[in-house]
C-alpha cells in the first residue's frame, strides 16, 4: 500500500467525485485518500492527508480549482496538481499551468487516461490531454526560422532552447537524451539551467514559456 500514489479527488459534482474514487480505487498503483467538493475543501484536505497527487476541477463553488491549485501548491511544492475539467479554453488551461498544475485533461479522458496522467504527475512529469496540446499550439505564432543565439531570451543557449522545445512536446528527460544523442545527466543539467533562467518551477511552467515565447517545437 505505501508504494501506492496517493490520490485527493476533487470535484463539485457528487457523481462525478465518486465515480472517480470508485474507479481509482480499483487501481493496483493509486489510492485515493480522500474526496473535496469544493477548493476549500480541496486545500484542507490537502494539508490534512498529504497526498502525491491532486485530481482538480476547474469550475467549483467557494473556491475555484485555479486558485485551490496556487494555495497547494504554495503550501506543498511536492504535492502535484493533474486538471481534469469539461473546460479547455485557452484561459482556463493557462490560468491552471500558471497556478503549478502539472497535468491537464479533459473531462472526455478515460480512466485509463486519466490514471496515467496521475502516475505521471506523481514522477513529476507532464502529461496534456491532446486537446489541450493542440490549443496551446493554436495560440502560438505561425512557425517562423529559429532564433539565432542573439535573439533568445532569458539568456537560453541554442541548446537550451532546444531542450526546451522537446519538453515541449513532451519528452521525458530520457527521450531527450535519445533524440539529441547525448547522456540523461547531460540533459538534466540543460534542465536545471534553463529553469532558472526562465524562473520555472516545473516542466508545466517551461511548457508554458515556450508556448507564449514562441520556442516550441
Amino acid at each position: 500500500m505505501s508504494d501506492r500514489v496517493r490520490v485527493l479527488v476533487v470535484d463539485d459534482q457528487a457523481l462525478v467525485r465518486e465515480g472517480l474514487v470508485t474507479l481509482l480505487e480499483a487501481s493496483a498503483e493509486i489510492v485515493p485518500v480522500a474526496a473535496a467538493a469544493d477548493g476549500l475543501e480541496a486545500v484542507e484536505l490537502a494539508a490534512r492527508h498529504r497526498p502525491d497527487v491532486v485530481l482538480m476541477d476547474l469550475r467549483m463553488p467557494r473556491l475555484d480549482g485555479v486558485e485551490a491549485t496556487r494555495r497547494i501548491r504554495a503550501a506543498q511544492p511536492q504535492l502535484e496538481v493533474v486538471v481534469l475539467t469539461t473546460h479547455a479554453d485557452d484561459e482556463s488551461i493557462f490560468d491552471a499551468l500558471r497556478a503549478g498544475a502539472r497535468g491537464y485533461l479533459t473531462k472526455d479522458a478515460g480512466i485509463a487516461e486519466i490514471s496515467r496522467a496521475i502516475l505521471a504527475a506523481a514522477n513529476h512529469q507532464t502529461l496534456l490531454d491532446p486537446v489541450v496540446h493542440e490549443r496551446l499550439m493554436s495560440a502560438v505564432p505561425a512557425p517562423r526560422p529559429a532564433p539565432q543565439a542573439q535573439s533568445l531570451p532569458d539568456e537560453l543557449t541554442p541548446r537550451e532552447a532546444e531542450v526546451l522545445s522537446l519538453i515541449a512536446g513532451g519528452l521525458s528527460n530520457g527521450e531527450i537524451a535519445a533524440h539529441l544523442v547525448i547522456s540523461e545527466a547531460t540533459v538534466k543539467s540543460h534542465v536545471n539551467h534553463l529553469f532558472a533562467k526562465i524562473g520555472a518551477r516545473d516542466r508545466a511552467q517551461a511548457v508554458h514559456y515556450a508556448y507564449t515565447h514562441g520556442l516550441a517545437g
